[in-house]
């Protein structure tokens, strides 16, 4: 009797090991269909990878801070052409044409 009920045992035990290995194989079979839909679906959206995103990001960044080293630069040059060129009615602007002084 109790070879029996070894064998019943270990005839249970492999049941559930083979059981176990299906399941595992389910799973991953159950991941790489959801992975491959969920890589198709994302390419169809046309999304853009994280990568892409980043790089794009850095370059905004650096468009960015030149933009405003150019401005500094312009507003700096500005001042120095202003100082260089009095505006016209100032004590040593030429008279206008028609005014008193000025060439008929």
């Amino acid at each position: 009797m109790v070879q029996t009920t070894n064998r019943f045992f270990d005839e249970v035990a492999r049941l559930m090991n083979d059981a176990a290995g299906v399941a595992q194989g389910v799973r991953r079979e159950f991941e790489t269909l959801f992975r491959s839909q969920a890589e198709r679906i994302l390419r169809e959206l046309d999304v853009v990878q994280r990568e892409e995103f980043e790089a794009v990001k850095d370059m905004a960044r650096l468009a960015r801070e030149e933009n405003e080293a150019l401005k500094q630069r312009v507003a700096a040059l500005e001042q120095k052409l202003a100082a260089a060129n009095p505006p016209v009615g100032s004590a040593g602007a030429p008279p206008a044409e028609g005014a008193p002084g000025g060439i008929l």
